[in-house]
């Protein structure tokens, strides 16, 4: 069984998942952020692939992929990297991307070295769902590559209940109509939005991002979902001057404490 399906099995409230990207702040920070952010009590862990075009990121996390560019960071260094992280981390590993650089490395392979990496999921915003049904899951199935969609408060039942049908793992639930970063607090329009979503009875657990920043936000998204996803404000975190692995683990307690 992935990785992912045994999370949601073993706990099914209060999964907190964190985002950082790749190569920030330093380029070789990957596999040292991913251990402290085990040990200090992440579920599950969500690495960002740089590009240089992150539409649905807010400006928090397009700076963080301009500097992980600026020191280097490939798809293929990202994939040296994590070769031998099971090693080290059995949390599940999810990468989220855009689907240009996965296209220019080479899907076949790119899903391959995910595998033998040990990654568990994907999450890529800009693939339709036509293609991702007719190109992709195969793929992503044979190297055991769970697939996550997005919804939004925009989004149709119809659409939700297609996404809940072909995704897998869990449902990127994106709380308001922006891109991301952290807000203050969670308004009445998106709980409305979120109790909707929990009366149409999916059968992938949900998580909530976009906005969640600290323990305020992660326990109201916890209140209306599974758990929920913390980024922008990580990334702030790791841009901290001082040991990142202390700031890392003060930040986490913070927010599921």
């Amino acid at each position: 069984m992935n990785r992912i399906e045994k999370l949601f099995q073993t706990k099914s409230s209060r999964v907190l998942n964190v985002y950082f990207t790749a190569g920030y702040p330093k380029l070789d920070d990957t596999v040292s952020i991913l251990k402290a952010l085990e040990t200090s009590g992440a579920d599950l862990i969500e690495i960002g692939i740089p590009f240089s075009d992150p539409v649905a990121d807010g400006p928090t996390i397009q700076a963080s992929n301009d500097v992980a560019l600026s020191n280097g960071m490939t798809l293929k260094l990202l994939m040296e990297q994590l070769k031998d992280v099971r090693q080290e981390v059995s949390v599940p590993i999810v990468l989220m991307g855009y689907i240009n650089p996965i296209v220019q490395y080479g899907i076949e392979r790119f899903c391959a070295d995910c595998a033998e990496c040990g990654v568990d999921g994907l999450i890529l915003p800009d693939l339709p769902m036509h293609e991702y049904l007719e190109v992709y899951k195969p793929v992503f199935e044979k190297n055991g590559l769970l697939n996550t969609f997005l919804i939004t408060p925009q989004t149709s039942e119809a659409r939700i209940r297609e996404i809940d049908n072909n995704t897998s793992g869990f449902i990127y639930m994106v709380s308001s109509a922006s891109t991301t970063g952290a807000k203050t607090g969670i308004s009445e329009a998106q709980e409305a939005y979120f109790k909707r979503v929990n009366e149409m009875g999916l059968k992938n657990p949900r998580l909530i991002g976009f906005g969640i920043s600290n323990k305020e936000t992660f326990d109201k998204a916890c209140e209306n979902a599974n758990g929920a996803i913390i980024g922008s404000a990580f990334i702030k975190v790791l841009g901290q001057e001082g040991d990142m692995e202390s700031n890392i683990k003060t930040f986490i307690d913070q927010v599921i404490n």
